[in-house]
């Protein structure tokens, strides 16, 4: 999706809710697949993800393109709703609240559903990606959040600099000193 279908869909959405489901339907498997990673429980994930979409609905009228793709504020939600969880201090609504509020559900939750159990078996038969994943989750927050956008998700420093609210050369640092924590807890 390029970023004038977004701002075109946005501004749908705004007036009609029923405008939301193409970038729902486009950016869910992402952020939960992000979520996913960073709490290794998909059942978490997944009521992180309908919290993320539930917010993002209910305040996109708050949302500006200001070199901010539409993806990088999600990601800036999730990323908060993952802090959010991690400090215990959350409040979460249900997909079938979701859909009862704001009138559509997943698109295929099969298809999904299917898809990330594969990838939770994959993950469980690498011991070795177990292990680092455990010394992951010792680091402290602002180490993991990098780590996960840089590698796991693939973003780009600037991108990265862009959902976490810092200066690009902050982010540089903290790829760094990350990198740095999980070599030697290795």
């Amino acid at each position: 999706m390029d970023l004038v279908q977004e701002q075109n869909l946005v501004q749908q959405a705004r007036k009609d809710p029923e405008a939301f489901g193409p970038l729902f339907d486009h950016y869910y498997p992402l952020i939960l697949r992000y979520i996913v990673r960073r709490v290794g429980d998909l059942a978490v994930a997944e009521d992180l993800s309908s919290e993320v979409f539930y917010k993002a609905l209910h305040k996109l009228w708050q949302f500006r393109f200001r070199q901010l793709p539409f993806g990088a504020w999600l990601y800036r939600i999730a990323t908060n709703e993952i802090r959010m969880h991690f400090r215990g201090k959350r409040f979460v609504h249900s997909l079938e609240w979701l859909f009862d509020e704001a009138g559509f559900d997943l698109p295929d939750d099969t298809d999904l559903q299917a898809e990330v159990r594969r990838a939770e078996t994959i993950l469980e038969a690498h011991h070795d990606f177990l292990k680092v994943q455990e010394k992951l989750l010792a680091l402290p927050l602002a180490y993991q959040e990098v780590l996960a956008l840089r590698f796991f998700e693939e973003k780009k420093t600037a991108e990265i600099a862009e959902i976490l609210g810092k200066k690009e050369g902050t982010v540089r640092v903290l790829l760094h000193r990350a990198l740095e924590a999980l070599r030697a807890a290795l």
